[in-house]
């Protein structure tokens, strides 16, 4: 399966989830690694933008396209998810939860519906999972916006 991100170009081809280590998420707290995924590269700019203005977008940034065993994989509904999990800043419920999941390294991914468009779905990638070894970085290409 080929999910997508779009990341400064430097650290396009990252997969020990430094970034999401280093910032905390959504998902995580500070120090648990994992990398955020976007089933479209529209998508993974929607999400990116969410978070970034135009005026502090980094100048190099590309789309970086992921192949993904799709064998290991948690899908949640918005049911299965903590009730403010929308919320901004981030809700501790959300990051205990994700944190846990990551710690527990059951599955190589996380299918989440994305907080822009609920339809559409996000992933979280378990960089500590035993399959990691199996995902590749398939292309990496500039983005210009």
């Amino acid at each position: 399966m080929q999910l997508y991100r779009i990341g400064k170009t430097k650290h396009a081809h990252d997969l020990t989830g430094v970034g999401a280590k280093m910032n905390g998420g959504r998902w995580n707290y500070l120090g648990v690694p994992c990398i955020y995924l976007s089933e479209s590269r529209a998508l993974s700019l929607l999400e990116y933008s969410r978070h970034t203005s135009l005026e502090t977008m980094p100048p190099a940034l590309s789309y970086i396209t992921f192949d993904v065993p799709e064998h290991s994989i948690r899908t949640f509904q918005v049911s299965d998810l903590p009730v403010n999990w929308l919320q901004r800043p981030y809700s501790k419920e959300n990051r205990d939860l994700g944190s846990l999941l990551l710690a527990e390294a059951d599955h190589l991914l996380f299918k989440i519906p994305s907080p822009i468009i609920e339809q559409e779905y996000n992933f979280v990638l378990n960089t500590n999972h035993h399959l990691i070894n199996l995902v590749k970085i398939t292309e990496v290409i500039s983005y210009k916006g």
